[in-house]
């Protein structure tokens, strides 16, 4: 079977931490790969609110989920701190990839790289709408 390719920069633009929550465990003792697309979703969040934005307002544009990957790397267990790295990239027209890299805090491993697709939409008419070039410039000089 072909294994997922995620090739990410040495640097991300923002980075948060975020504790595993028993919830977060699955049958196997570790978390668990619905949690973790809960989690690198709440740094997707922190990451937008950094720059004031929000899901459903970028520069009065939302974003609808087109795609997600995601390459475990290692487990995460109860209680490990959890560093989520995000950066954008790979603009076209109407939308770009959100990136993500996990790691365990202490022990600095890596947990998971992962990604999502996002297009811009506008929700009242239901249909894509162009990346906002303000958002756009903040990621691509």
């Amino acid at each position: 079977m072909a294994r997922i390719i995620l090739d990410f920069p040495e640097v991300f633009p923002f980075s948060t931490e975020i504790g595993v929550r028993i919830g977060d465990i699955n049958a196997a003792n570790h978390v668990g790969n619905d949690a973790i697309i809960q989690i690198i979703a709440e740094g997707r969040a922190r990451f937008l609110r950094s720059y004031g934005y929000w899901e459903l307002d970028i520069e009065g544009a939302g974003l609808i989920m087109a795609d997600v990957a995601v390459l475990y790397k290692s487990e995460a267990f109860y209680g490990d701190i959890l560093v989520i790295e995000v950066g954008v990239r790979d603009f076209n027209k109407y939308g770009c990839d959100f990136i993500y890299r996990v790691t365990n805090k202490k022990t600095e491993k890596e947990i998971v790289r992962a990604k999502n697709g996002f297009v811009f939409f506008d929700y009242e008419q239901r249909k894509p709408v162009n990346v906002p070039e303000k958002f756009k410039a903040l990621f691509i000089p």
